[in-house]
């Protein structure tokens, strides 16, 4: 039983880049936390891992009149993260329900270990502006890339790159959406052959459906080598957006990005390319529950 020394604090469960509000078991789930003020980091690192969902944040909010935005962190069930997509949504959609300072009206900023982000809402979902990216070559063989995704060099498309808008991406394209389905990666040999800034071993892999849409899949590793698939990347869609900008895509230009269709969780994510050459991702986001923590 909570005595008067317990502390409480207030979360919320909201699914984040549903095909649309009616879908109530789509999208990407995400916990977050409203008021983490006088939370400990272990604290936050344990209630990530108590919830088990890819991502956990916990918002910090400004000092009424302060004029600052909330701080936002990200935590993964094992570590902290400076920035990640669907969190960014999500986070921004519970914020501007709960009128916390700074985060009311139709524009919103929210502070991360990568920088400000401001996020739009638009099209009756939310959307967040990225970093501008910075991209390098994977320098993994094709037939090395090839045998870490279980296809065939002939399932491979243009090179793989890493990107990074906040938090880098091996971006790697396939010809087809049959070549997606195909894929099976290999945490070994993920493991072996890449290697992100964060030393992470990590897989977006994309296929361009039709000149204006793609569907994704995205692999990063839960247990040792063990891989597993993830329902709905934001972070890794702005990464796209920049391999796309570094292949010479036109601008302004828009791209519906789907995900998840492989692990029977669908997400729809809405990429765009501005004149001037900035990443833009949102999506649809929906309430499915709150509940109170009690912490001693």
């Amino acid at each position: 039983m909570p005595t008067s020394s317990n502390r409480r604090y207030t979360y919320h469960l909201v699914n984040v880049f549903v095909e649309s509000t009616a879908a109530t078991f789509g999208g990407n789930p995400l916990c977050v936390f409203e008021h983490a003020h006088g939370m400990s980091d272990v604290e936050m690192q344990s209630l990530a891992a108590q919830f088990n969902l890819s991502e956990t944040t916990f918002v910090l909010p400004a000092a009424p009149g302060s004029g600052a935005p909330p701080t936002v962190r990200i935590f993964t069930p094992a570590f902290e993260m400076p920035f990640a997509g669907h969190p960014t949504v999500g986070t921004a959609f519970v914020v501007n329900a709960l009128g916390l300072p700074g985060c009311i009206g139709d524009a919103l900023t929210l502070r991360m270990k990568a920088g400000d982000i401001p996020v739009t809402r638009e099209n009756g979902g939310w959307t967040f502006a990225a970093n501008s990216h910075t991209s390098r070559e994977s320098g993994i063989a094709r037939a090395d890339i090839a045998a870490m995704l279980g296809v065939s060099e002939a399932d491979l498309g243009d090179a793989a790159r890493y990107v990074d808008t906040g938090s880098e991406q091996l971006v790697i394209p396939v010809t087809s959406v049959a070549a997606l389905a195909r894929v099976q990666a290999d945490g070994a040999l993920l493991a072996r052959h890449v290697r992100t800034k964060s030393g992470r071993f990590l897989a977006y892999v994309v296929a361009r459906v039709a000149a204006n849409r793609f569907q994704v899949r995205f692999f990063f590793p839960k247990d040792g080598n063990m891989m597993t698939e993830d329902p709905g990347t934001g972070s890794a869609c702005s990464c796209l957006g920049g391999y796309l900008l570094d292949a010479g895509e036109a601008t302004p230009s828009q791209f519906t990005v789907t995900q998840g269709e492989f692990i029977n969780r669908l997400n729809v994510l809405q990429l765009s390319l501005t004149a001037d050459k900035r990443i833009r991702v949102g999506g649809q986001v929906l309430a499915l529950g709150e509940g109170v923590i009690t912490l001693p």
